[in-house]
């Protein structure tokens, strides 16, 4: 089959506007919710978008940890390619995409760090490997897998089961200024509504698909 011949037909689900809620963080938790409860894979799997200081744009997964009224959560190495993005243009386009769903949600916005004691105190919750992993991983660096089992090694004997939150590791939130809900529907005349914020509250219209 020919790539310009395969499509699939979008039939699952819709988003009638009597479904639609006045601030977008409650439609945003209802599909969070059913990505989890439905068994997407990887139902908090999102691609972060950041730009350079040249102007060149780059994507990669993070994983949603929180969103309450600071914003998205996610976590990352400070110094890492999208550290850098984010340190010289704190905007950002945080898209999440579930197939099996057939929905999209796309969140852009402005980006700040979390305070250092909440990103400490998730950094302490996760397991051990993934602490020392953090901490090993000069995130975006060239590095053999020989130099790196090796920091992960010496970093295991000197901290133990107690490694420290490093300085280059912690959360940010993106604050959206603009969220769209996309669901799929048949004969590509999908729904598609964008929230935009305003000075008291959100505007909503739908958008052409």
């Amino acid at each position: 089959m020919s790539l310009a011949d395969f499509r699939n037909e979008y039939d699952k689900f819709d988003l009638p506007e009597h479904q639609l809620t006045a601030h977008p963080r409650d439609l945003f938790q209802r599909w969070v919710d059913e990505a989890i409860r439905l068994q997407a894979p990887e139902p908090t799997a999102m691609s972060l978008s950041t730009v350079s200081s040249d102007g060149m744009p780059s994507s990669r997964i993070v994983l949603l940890k929180g969103f309450d009224e600071h914003g998205v959560q996610f976590y990352t190495n400070y110094e890492s390619r999208k550290g850098q993005d984010l340190k010289q243009n704190p905007k950002a386009c945080l898209l999440f995409f579930w197939p099996t769903l057939q929905r999209q949600i796309r969140l852009e916005g402005q980006v700040q760090k979390m305070p250092a004691a909440l990103s400490a105190a998730y950094f302490n919750s996760r397991p051990l490997p993934s602490r020392i992993s953090a901490m090993a991983s000069p995130q975006s660096q060239p590095i053999t897998r020989a130099e790196l089992e090796q920091r992960s090694d010496a970093l295991s004997q000197q901290y133990g089961d107690n490694p420290p939150c490093p300085e280059f590791w912690g959360g940010y939130y993106l604050q959206p200024e603009r969220i769209e809900f996309w669901q799929g529907r048949t004969c590509r005349l999908h729904d598609r509504y964008l929230y935009q914020k305003q000075e008291q509250g959100w505007s909503i219209q739908r958008l052409a698909p």
